[in-house]
């Protein structure tokens, strides 16, 4: 097993006007991650909307910079990475959207989808795109029919395998999956998300799965790690977190997520308020407006990502402050 990403204290901030006589506002849409990417295996991300997922996902992804922090892909640091730097590692990153339709163009046909970043970033003929095209589309579930139609002729199921062909094209090392299937009906997730394990394990890839489905995510994980206004408060291995989540907003979470048995009851635990704004965290512990465990030390002091049992967990109620000190 070989680490192929690692990302240290990734921040991204954006400037924020407010008017022409006020300062501008600054937005904490990732406010300091910390992960490793492995070949054959999933890290999942969860949390709510607003959470910094998705930012996390284009900072890994090489669309936007990093406002501080490391990234190294493949063993090359990212930050300050000249521009040929960046043209040369961004074929090993590839990302699969939520929306199969919105990502797809509607008035190209998905043999030329599939063959563009091959034009972009190869110098294969025509006849060898094409025929890496169709046996990409095969490796899918795509027939060869399919490959002069164009989106629009597809159902969802389809034009999502369409766009895990096309991530593929550059043979990756590294898949982004922004909530891959939440778009799809049940049925359909299930094959896709058997197509991508399938797809895994055939090219040794290392996926970020982004997700607020968490039972999508224990059915794919390896990893997870739970994300709150642009922060992680708990990292784990899959067993670990889901057999006994500890941060309050990890059981909140995990206690709101549909049971298949109906006979097995679960204490749901609703959170109080709104999720804060990243202009204007609050104070401490982000999550202490809405947490029934906070006391007196959550609002005056930010708790650090710290082991307890076989999980990393950002909470004072878990972590005290005097055991962190000892």
């Amino acid at each position: 097993m070989s680490t192929v990403l690692t990302a240290t204290s990734l921040t991204r901030y954006y400037s924020m006007s407010r008017g022409p006589f006020a300062a501008p506002a600054t937005l904490k849409a990732l406010d300091g991650a910390s992960f490793t990417l492995e070949r054959g295996k999933t890290l999942a991300v969860v949390g709510e909307s607003g959470c910094g997922k998705s930012t996390l996902a284009r900072l890994v992804t090489m669309i936007e910079p990093p406002t501080s922090g490391s990234l190294v892909i493949s063993g090359q640091e990212i930050v300050g990475a000249s521009s040929e730097t960046l043209r040369i590692l961004r074929p090993k990153v590839q990302i699969v959207f939520q929306n199969p339709y919105g990502s797809l163009n509607p008035r190209q046909k998905i043999g030329h989808a599939l063959e563009e970043p091959l034009k972009v970033n190869t110098r294969l003929s025509k006849r060898e795109r094409t025929e890496r095209a169709r046996a990409t589309m095969s490796s899918v579930g795509l027939k060869s029919e399919h490959y002069d139609r164009y989106p629009h002729m597809f159902s969802g199921g389809q034009r999502q395998r369409i766009a895990i062909a096309r991530a593929l094209m550059l043979d990756p090392d590294i898949l982004v999956l922004d909530e891959p299937v939440s778009a799809l009906d049940v049925s359909i997730q299930a094959q896709v998300l058997n197509l991508l394990a399938d797809i895994q394990e055939r090219h040794n890839l290392a996926y970020l799965f982004i997700s607020h489905d968490l039972s999508v995510v224990r059915h794919i994980a390896n990893d997870v790690m739970v994300m709150y206004l642009g922060r992680a408060v708990e990292h784990g291995s899959r067993d670990a977190v889901f057999a006994n989540p500890q941060h309050p907003y990890t059981r909140a979470l995990w206690s709101a997520t549909p049971q298949p048995n109906p006979r097995r009851k679960r204490d749901r635990i609703v959170l109080k308020g709104e999720l804060p704004s990243p202009i204007a965290p609050p104070s401490g512990c982000t999550f202490h407006p809405r947490c029934p465990l906070c006391f007196e030390v959550c609002p005056r002091i930010k708790p650090a990502l710290l082991a307890h049992d076989a999980s990393l967990v950002a909470c004072h109620a878990v972590n005290p402050p005097e055991s962190q000190a000892a």
